[in-house]
């Protein structure tokens, strides 16, 4: 339920302040008519997402149990990847996504101002369709659907809510701050996906793990990612998957009772790379801020 509320958050205020950005814009040009081709634009966006969501949910049923293991592994590794490019995407542009987004805006208000409606559906449709699928990988590797859904309900319904109050300037939010740690969590959060991805496949039989014995071409080193040496822990014998406990470490840092050595080699390799990345990212806005104020 956390994972899924940060990722309805994070991506949800994203598309929040996008739509604030351009309406604020149009109303500012004094051009309020054409408000409501953004919003049919947005419509669409949410719709497409929506779709998207129900394909990702009831599209796999009837399909072989290696079937749906393979396009779940597949599609989780495809999330974490979209998701990954986004939170990088947004460290280094966001500082410019305004005068982007006003830009666009500029270029396709002529007239009656129905171009419009492509500004607002690509504005969104982005954040919609990475989040339907985000959000579907981050379902299934929860274990609990339910919770998992009602956690992204409330981030999405929570980061409409702040978006609103900042766009009626109720309130301030230190808004790179808040997606310089969001975007950290995220990370975090991908991990998990990430190894789940990789468990699908492994019990799909794609790669190797504890699910299907060492193939006959195996050279000997290989033979110790197969079968039961394929483990690198098992605990569930001890901790209850479905207890709180369990719950809050799968939720947070994505661990599961029972991991191969693939999913945590994979998981730690995922988090150390991208994390140490990010950072770097991050803080070189702030170092050529500080050294064009010593110059």
């Amino acid at each position: 339920m956390l994972q899924t509320f940060i990722i309805g958050l994070r991506e949800g205020l994203e598309a929040a302040l996008v739509v604030g950005i351009l309406i604020a814009y149009v109303r500012k040009i004094g051009r309020d008519d054409v408000v409501a081709r953004i919003w049919l634009g947005v419509g669409l966006a949410i719709a497409l997402s929506l779709a998207l969501g129900a394909i990702l949910t009831f599209g796999t049923y009837g399909l072989t149990f290696k079937a749906q293991e393979i396009i779940g592994g597949t599609l989780s590794i495809l999330a974490v990847g979209l998701v990954t490019w986004m939170i990088f995407w947004m460290a280094k542009t966001a500082r410019h996504l305004k005068r982007e987004l006003e830009a666009q805006i500029d270029a396709h208000i002529s007239g009656d101002g129905w171009g419009l409606v492509a500004v607002g559906f690509l504005a969104v449709a982005r954040e919609g369709l990475e989040t339907a699928l985000f959000l579907w990988s981050a379902v299934r590797s929860s274990g609990t659907a339910p919770l998992a859904w009602l956690g992204a309900l409330l981030g999405l319904l929570t980061a409409a809510f702040l978006g609103y109050l900042i766009y009626r300037g109720a309130i301030k939010i230190n808004l790179s701050t808040f997606f310089m740690w969001t975007g950290a969590l995220l990370i975090v959060v991908a991990a998990g996906i990430l190894a789940y991805g990789i468990h699908d496949l492994q019990e799909a039989g794609v790669l190797p793990g504890p699910f299907a014995p060492a193939p006959s071409w195996a050279p000997a080193w290989l033979h110790g990612w197969y079968g039961e040496n394929a483990w690198a822990f098992q605990f569930s014998d001890r901790v209850n998957a479905a207890g709180l406990p369990a719950a809050l470490v799968k939720g947070t840092i994505g661990f599961s009772p029972d991991m191969t050595k693939l999913e945590l080699l994979v998981w730690a390799l995922y988090l150390s790379i991208v994390s140490t990345c990010y950072w770097r990212v991050v803080r070189q806005p702030k170092k050529q801020a500080t050294e064009r104020v010593s110059a």
